[in-house]
């Protein structure tokens, strides 16, 4: 009889283990994002495993860009400093994925969130791989199109190429999957975005 009990208690224990970690979260999508192992602007190694058990955003930037990077940066900045205020910093963490690591040193990313109004206590800006790491990686995890194109009518000063990327902020669950975007490049989105963030976190 106690042995039937305890086969039936390591069960229930089982099932409630596998229940937690396949736990799904309501979103427009769900892509799992591969697994990564990159540097972050305080030399450290960051990978999937890292984030896994907390909410993050991401999003695909390159400090060279004159168009949509600078009121994306300004707008996860503004986010970050609401979740800060409903006392969630600790529960929600961003992640920028540089696309011209070639350019994109640990000290360039700092300079150029901070310069935006970012702070790096729960903010990652990644770098440390190749161009055609972070070209299959944005891909294969959140469904994004990465490519470099030339631009030859730069004015002096301004490097001589661009990128076609992704102007999204993408909602990761703490499960590792990309479960909703939201557009970067609008103020109006920086609220929709925080509520999103609360409803999930709280």
């Amino acid at each position: 009889m106690n042995r039937n009990k305890f086969l039936m208690l390591g069960l229930l224990l089982t099932f409630l283990l596998l229940s937690a970690c396949s736990k799904s979260y309501q979103g427009d999508f769900s892509y799992e994002v591969k697994d990564f192992e990159f540097q972050n602007q305080d030399g450290e190694t960051v990978s999937k495993e890292d984030l896994e058990g907390t909410f993050w955003v991401a999003d695909f930037i390159f400090t060279n860009c004159t168009t949509a990077c600078p009121p994306m940066t300004a707008n996860l900045a503004r986010v970050q400093e609401e979740i800060k205020k409903a006392g969630l910093e600790d529960k929600v963490r961003f992640v920028s994925f540089t696309i011209d690591p070639n350019h994109d040193t640990p000290k360039v990313l700092t300079d150029y969130i901070q310069s935006h109004g970012g702070e790096l206590s729960n903010w990652d800006a990644l770098t440390g791989y190749s161009p055609e790491r972070i070209k299959e990686f944005s891909i294969n995890s959140f469904k994004a199109l990465v490519d470099k194109i030339p631009r030859k009518d730069a004015p002096e000063g301004e490097v001589d190429y661009n990128f076609i990327h992704s102007s999204s902020f993408y909602i990761v669950s703490p499960n590792g999957n990309a479960i909703k975007k939201v557009e970067g490049t609008q103020f109006e989105n920086v609220e929709k975005l925080v509520n999103e963030l609360k409803d999930y976190v709280n």
